[in-house]
């Protein structure tokens, strides 16, 4: 494992240091943001489209937990999430639930019409709630992680609380009027009910070892711009066809393949929550092959925790200069090619690291983090 190691008493005369963030009193005023727009806001951009969208009714609250001010979406699913739901659905798979960010993430029009067109968040709750047992409550804004998970599972992983398939229910239901009829109605789909919670049953236990695997308490995010390979080994007679598989704790995210190419340029950006107990990056680069397992082209490990120390301590500071904040220093110890500084930048904490690929014959690695506290 690659341990990194924090310059904190050597910084640049330009300002201060991770040492000196940190010796800050906690109650000193947040740091302002930069009043900048990165990009320009016109009536059609995604961005001003999202945020029309976050302004129709049901939209402004978690679809899960009813949080204020909700971040996050689901683009597969189709709703609006706080933060802390959000890391929940990380942890279902992007086959259940792609999750972006409003604010982070660069949206296309596209994504933006696929969005729009599942209904925003009345339209979601009206279908995963639709049947919602009287022993099961929906989690409040203060709800502990387990209660998270447990009900976000149950509601788009086991699809417990939607209607059956028309093929299995009641030839002819009754439209109910009030709570007691709404109950009596949701009784004559019992063949469907029983039917889907009959696996369910047999599969209980493997299911809760399975959904503990998702209480975890996020303190953040960090963001993975995968920029480039040099010169990685050759697997498929005289070339490769590279792609990078990114883990942190249970969470597993990959890059796109890159066909006949030993110096990939992917530049491609992917996104982690972090643990509470924070586990090393895992870095993993793979030949792609057809008709045979993988090729195995080398690994690396990044210690995260000094990024994240970094950038909760300028929390603490009203701070929009360029400055250094911590430095891993390449020494015979680490695979380093470089050393890797921690910087802060327009308001992001961001480190630029050059890695050389681990158990493999030869290949470097570049990529660029970015921690976003989860107050963003």
């Amino acid at each position: 494992m690659i341990t990194q190691e924090e310059d904190m008493n050597s910084c640049d005369d330009s300002g201060p240091c991770l040492y000196d963030l940190l010796r800050l009193e906690p109650n000193l005023p947040p740091r302002k943001t930069s009043g900048r727009q990165s990009k320009e806001e016109t009536p059609s951009s995604p961005q001003t489209r999202l945020n029309k969208l976050l302004s129709q009714p049901g939209n402004g609250l978690c679809a899960d937990c009813g949080s204020y001010d909700p971040r996050w979406v689901s683009l597969n699913i189709g709703s609006f999430m706080c933060i802390k739901c959000s890391g929940v659905h990380r942890s279902l798979g992007v086959h259940i639930s792609k999750v972006f960010s409003v604010k982070l993430d660069e949206w296309t029009n596209e994504q933006v019409d696929a969005f729009e067109e599942m209904g925003g968040n009345t339209a979601v709750n009206s279908k995963y709630e639709a049947y919602i047992p009287d022993n099961v409550s929906k989690p409040k804004p203060d709800a502990s992680i387990e209660e998270r998970t447990d009900f976000i599972r149950r509601k788009y992983e086991m699809q417990q609380f939607m209607i059956p398939d028309a093929s299995v229910c009641c030839p002819f239901p009754c439209k109910p009027s009030s709570k007691t009829e709404k109950h009596n109605h949701h009784k004559g789909y019992s063949l469907g009910l029983a039917f889907r919670n009959s696996w369910r049953r047999a599969e209980k236990s493997n299911k809760k070892s399975a959904s503990m695997a998702g209480m975890v308490e996020f303190i953040g995010l960090i963001k993975v711009n995968v920029v480039r390979g040099t010169n990685l080994a050759v697997r498929d007679m005289v070339t490769s066809d590279p792609y990078v598989i990114l883990s942190l704790g249970n969470q597993i995210v990959k890059t796109r393949v890159i066909k006949n190419n030993l110096n990939p340029v992917w530049n491609e950006k992917l996104m982690l929550s972090i643990p509470e107990s924070i586990p090393p990056l895992k870095l993993l680069v793979y030949d792609k092959d057809t008709f045979t397992n993988d090729d195995f082209m080398g690994e690396a490990e990044i210690d995260i925790q000094p990024l994240v120390t970094a950038a909760r301590a300028t929390e603490l500071v009203k701070m929009e200069d360029t400055m250094q904040l911590g430095r891993w220093v390449s020494c015979g110890d680490n695979t380093l090619v470089s050393d890797g500084i921690i910087n802060l930048i327009d308001g992001k904490v961001k480190q630029d690291i050059v890695l050389k690929l681990q158990n493999v014959e030869r290949g470097v690695l570049q990529i660029e983090l970015e921690c976003v506290p989860l107050t963003q």
